[in-house]
């Protein structure tokens, strides 16, 4: 049986359980709230960042090559990466967009709101909006003509755009007049495999540093 340590609220962790949905890939849940399942994370992975897939001997980190572990090894109805190279290429570089220019300035911001007063980082947080700002134009264009984020298929790609979106939007909102940006979000949302993972997550709105608002 596959073992998935995760915490329902993270978006990384998020990213994975949307892979695992989408093709009802059955695992146990190692949910990272008591201290005994952190000491097991810690026991295999000492850097204790999550998510971390286990399945008997093999240990596997990182969301990306979690799903690209289950592509391998776990496949189902809902092929994540395509057979051909050039389209996994395009995946991966999609993949690697929503990693670095999305979700890498949102947790910017959580990240910086979670510090004392004394020691945020408000230059850092003006870098970041820019760079979402940069991100949201760029992606609004490249969705014009895209179902998806790598074209016509859900892929590894979606997986993780929609919850970098998801909480992308709540920390610094995607503007009117980028309105594929928007119609992409709202059709993640809409995903039977990502709605699941954001219902099991509810319960930690409160927890939101920046304030979860009321919609989504």
């Amino acid at each position: 049986m596959l073992q998935l340590y995760a915490h329902p609220f993270s978006s990384y962790s998020q990213k994975v359980l949307t892979a695992l949905y989408e093709n009802g890939t059955p695992f146990e849940w190692k949910l990272l709230e008591s201290p005994e399942a952190w000491n097991e994370l810690a026991a295999i992975w000492p850097v204790r960042r999550f998510p971390v897939l286990v399945e008997g001997d093999r240990m596997v980190t990182e969301a990306s090559c979690i799903i690209e572990y289950l592509h391998l090894h776990h496949p189902g109805p809902v092929k994540l990466l395509p057979d051909d190279a050039d389209e996994a290429l395009e995946v991966r570089m999609m993949d690697r967009f929503f990693d670095h220019y999305i979700s890498t300035p949102q947790q910017k911001f959580v990240y910086d709101a979670l510090r004392p007063e004394a020691d945020r980082d408000r230059y850092g947080v003006e870098e970041a909006r820019a760079m979402l700002e940069t991100a949201y134009a760029w992606l609004d264009g490249v969705m014009r003509d895209r179902e998806w984020a790598a074209g016509a298929r859900f892929s590894l790609a979606d997986c993780g755009a929609g919850p970098f979106l998801f909480y992308a939007d709540w920390t610094h909102r995607i503007d009117a007049r980028y309105a594929n940006v928007r119609a992409y979000r709202a059709r993640l949302l809409a995903r039977r495999a990502f709605a699941r993972a954001v219902d099991e997550a509810r319960p930690y709105r409160p927890y939101f540093p920046l304030g979860a608002p009321d919609r989504d």
